[in-house]
């Protein structure tokens, strides 16, 4: 009788430990699974063949495709404006066309090192004997624009595109076929190519020699040089591709959850910070978001939180400027009520060096009172910045609680080592488990109040040493940089900077997109006094500032 109660009692002690042997073995082999699909996906996303899922390239239709058949085998309801998909433009502008080129005695120059058409260039065939020192009839003439620069010194209205314009125009009707020119001062020119521009060709074909291109091919001003150019342009926009999916649970509110899938291709649209005509794999900027957000989509598909629905926002263009997610919030392919939105960009690489910062902790007080008390095993930093250098900033700066989970840069950002064999899957994984976990404990919650943070903390360091704080517009295509807004309690707040100004120079550098005014604020120290032009509207204003 005592070995049968025994027994009796230690069947539910069996059983319990049974059960609880077969959950630790099926979680186990759930994360097994996901580790495995974490790197099957990384790898192709990253592979050369997809040359580096530059926006609008064959390489990042590829990644696309293979997006759409995770969510087709998965069974996502297809939400952009073409199933899954939704194009938009990136515009190019005017571009030199494949074709072009310039020869100095039977010597190829290499465009833009050594020489620069200008963009309001005619475009033209010519061959010539000049001599740098005659201007002479149908030949090209050279000039200095030393003397030029040096007359409007203390000129604030001096445009040198318009001065130049009127040289050509000039010169024309003397009889050259094209204007080189060249600054032989110390005083900074600001000439600059600028593919937004739409103003009239002049006559005949303007080329700015460079430093580097005079020194090599143009310093003996007696000699006779055997020169060709041809030149032509091209009006260039390619089609980007954002890839969106859902998860309908017929609830009020809507989750967002975000990554990028583009990357930087061959380099092509200067981003990179190595040199050469190499392919930029990007495995973990962002094939780890991408992988990352197609696990987790497959997690909702299969057990999803009830009292939210769930839309997968595959962005490309932002490695352009936030291109996808700014063209989704303007022209949105479904009609939902957004609760928060959860972007990932760059989970690949943590390690105790480079821990999983959440960023985004302080868009709303949920935030504060829920990620506290999750379970799990990373190293983790709260930020509580809304803004940062990713697509969670756009829907935050449309008042949308946000989170942006990143592990941090590294010595491989933005260069062709960004490979798929030095990723941490096993993080990565945990990163998954760690995002599923805050949708499920925030599902309780309703929807999420909104609050507004301070100015960016986390992210890719600019590596300038001063800053305006300034929210570019980098879909913007007239000539200068023009802002979306200002980050609270920096100098372009204090100045009264508003979204929509368009910055036209700082101090003797003048800009005519984002990527000129990004070299022109590299050449400013803290506590440098200049001045700063913007336009707003049809006016010009000034402002006298200090970093």
């Amino acid at each position: 009788m005592k070995k049968l109660l025994l027994v009796l009692v230690l069947v539910p002690v069996f059983s319990l430990a049974q059960s609880k042997r077969k959950k630790r073995l099926a979680e186990e082999k759930a994360n097994a699974e996901l580790v495995t699909n974490l790197s099957a996906h990384v790898q192709y996303l990253a592979d050369d063949k997809l040359e580096g899922r530059r926006a609008g390239s064959p390489g990042e239709e590829l990644a696309m495709q293979y997006i759409i058949d995770q969510y087709t085998r998965l069974g996502l309801e297809p939400k952009g404006s073409k199933g899954y998909i939704q194009e938009f433009p990136v515009e190019e502008g005017r571009q030199v066309a494949a074709g072009s080129f310039l020869t100095v005695e039977g010597k190829t120059l290499e465009l833009v090192r050594e020489y620069q058409p200008l963009a309001f260039s005619a475009s033209a065939s010519i061959k010539g004997s000049p001599a740098m020192a005659l201007s002479e009839a149908k030949q090209p003439w050279f000039k200095d624009l030393k003397d030029l620069l040096e007359e409007n010194k203390t000129n604030p209205h001096f445009e040198i595109n318009e001065e130049i314009k009127k040289m050509a125009d000039k010169v024309a009707a003397k009889g050259a076929t094209a204007l080189f020119l060249y600054n032989s001062s110390t005083i900074t020119d600001n000439v600059r190519y600028n593919k937004n521009d739409k103003s009239q060709p002049v006559k005949i074909p303007v080329i700015y020699i460079t430093q580097e291109g005079y020194e090599k091919h143009f310093s003996d001003h007696a000699a006779t040089l055997e020169m060709e150019l041809v030149l032509s342009f091209t009006e260039k926009t390619r089609t980007a591709r954002n890839l969106v999916g859902f998860i309908n649970n017929h609830a009020a509110n809507t989750v967002i959850l975000g990554a990028h899938y583009d990357h930087l291709g061959y380099g092509e649209d200067k981003t990179a910070l190595d040199t050469g005509h190499v392919i930029h794999n990007g495995a973990d900027d962002n094939a780890s978001g991408t992988a990352a957000l197609i696990e987790l989509a497959g997690m909702l598909k299969k057990k999803a939180p009830a009292n939210n629905n769930y839309l997968i926002l595959h962005f490309s263009g932002e490695e352009l400027g936030l291109l996808g997610s700014k063209y989704w919030l303007e022209n949105p392919t479904t009609t939902i009520t957004p609760n928060y939105m959860i972007n990932m960009d760059m989970v690949g690489r943590y390690d105790t060096s480079h821990k999983l910062t959440i960023g985004g902790y302080g868009t709303s007080p949920v935030w504060g009172e829920l990620l506290p008390t999750l379970h799990h095993n990373l190293l983790v930093k709260f930020d509580s910045t809304g803004s940062g250098p990713s697509d969670h900033a756009a829907f935050y700066r449309k008042d949308m609680p946000v989170l942006f989970l990143f592990t941090g840069s590294h010595g491989d950002y933005h260069k062709a080592t960004d490979d798929w064999d030095k990723i941490n899957y096993t993080a990565q994984r945990d990163i998954v488990k760690l995002v599923y976990q805050i949708i499920e404990t925030a599902d309780s919650k309703g929807k999420l109040p909104f609050t507004k943070t301070r100015d960016a903390q986390t992210g890719r360091s600019s590596g300038f040493k001063v800053s305006l704080g300034v929210i570019p517009d980098y879909g913007f295509t007239g000539t200068g940089m023009r802002i979306d807004g200002v980050s609270p309690g920096k100098l372009a707040e204090k100045l009264g900077l508003q979204a929509g100004d368009i910055l036209l120079q700082l101090g003797e550098f003048s800009f005519v997109d984002v990527n000129s005014y990004m070299q022109s604020l590299g050449k400013f120290n803290k506590g440098d006094k200049t001045r700063l032009k913007i336009k707003r509207g049809q006016e010009e204003k000034t402002f006298d500032i200090v970093f």
